[in-house]
């Protein structure tokens, strides 16, 4: 497990809330589902974790969502959960490490629902290797992936959101751009590539009306966190040990669901005057590290 156990995000919630919530007949239930009533959202990296969540999210709240993702046939379930509950989406096939895939995804949405208003960047991919260790491909993969799919979503969001007159773009970043762990560099750099992004591009397009922002989650219990194959007994038990000694603000593991909702927040009109910059949902993961000192040694008090 190690680090690939270890560092992504917090806020609350799982695919069944987002779509038990979707289904909920009550007058707060109402009040999610004309929070983006009419508003059109694309999300990338969809068919799993925090971009399944945040697609799920959206559609509870009134919007018309176009996802994308290269797992089809997880994708097209997604799609189906969303409209049995009663939204509207739309799963697409699609890349982001292709241009022409991931401008015939963003087309397509566009074409389809009248328009674009938001966009969640959302797709990654994640590599725990020393430096020295990663192959040229795998570096190439990680960045084309994490870096380079931003760069060519945002490219090809652009246009639809000046048609529109303005918009939101969220992409995600990661709580280790900013500190990292070993056996990082590909992942960090790629996701500190994205912060970059974001901050260049707010400048670019906020004139005209495009908000652009990073989220940049802890460790989140989602399919790059959790390693394959191990029994939901064993996970919650490591889950439940592994809070406290690292995560010293709330002591605990993030939740796709809790991403999905920070990402919601920053994509409405509450935080109308944030652009260009990048928003930790970590739980408090980056504000207290644990002092290691050398032996023989004590911490001051």
């Amino acid at each position: 497990m190690g680090e690939a156990v270890g560092r992504r995000a917090v806020l609350g919630g799982a695919a069944a809330a987002g779509v038990a919530m979707l289904a909920a007949n009550t007058a707060t239930a109402g009040e999610d589902r004309r929070r983006f009533a009419g508003k059109v959202v694309i999300v990338t990296g969809a068919t799993s974790g925090i971009g399944r969540e945040t697609a799920i999210a959206f559609a509870a709240a009134g919007a018309k969502v176009g996802f994308c993702g290269r797992r089809e046939e997880l994708g097209r379930g997604v799609e189906r959960e969303i409209r049995r509950a009663g939204g509207e989406a739309t799963y697409f096939r699609a890349d982001v490490r292709v241009p022409e895939q991931v401008q015939a995804f963003v087309d397509g949405v566009a074409r389809r629902y009248g328009g674009l208003d938001i966009a969640f960047n959302n797709a990654g991919i994640h590599l725990g290797k020393p430096l020295h260790e990663i192959s040229v491909d795998e570096w190439e993969d990680v960045q084309r992936t994490n870096a380079r799919g931003v760069f060519l979503s945002i490219k090809y969001e652009v246009p639809h959101l000046l048609k529109a007159g303005g918009g939101v773009i969220v992409c995600t970043a990661s709580a280790q751009a900013d500190q990292t762990r070993p056996g990082h560099a590909a992942y960090t750099s790629s996701k500190r590539a994205v912060q970059g992004l974001v901050r260049a591009a707010a400048l670019d397009y906020g004139a005209k009306g495009i908000r652009v922002l990073s989220i940049d989650p802890g460790t989140t219990d989602t399919r790059l966190v959790r390693p394959p194959g191990i029994p939901d007994d064993l996970w919650a038990r490591f889950k439940k040990a592994w809070g406290p000694l690292n995560v010293h603000g709330l002591p605990r593991m993030g939740e796709a669901g809790e991403i999905a909702s920070a990402v919601l927040a920053l994509a409405s009109s509450d935080f109308g005057y944030l652009t260009g910059t990048s928003v930790l949902v970590d739980g408090g993961l980056n504000a207290g590290r644990p002092m290691v000192m050398p032996p023989g040694f004590t911490p001051p008090a």
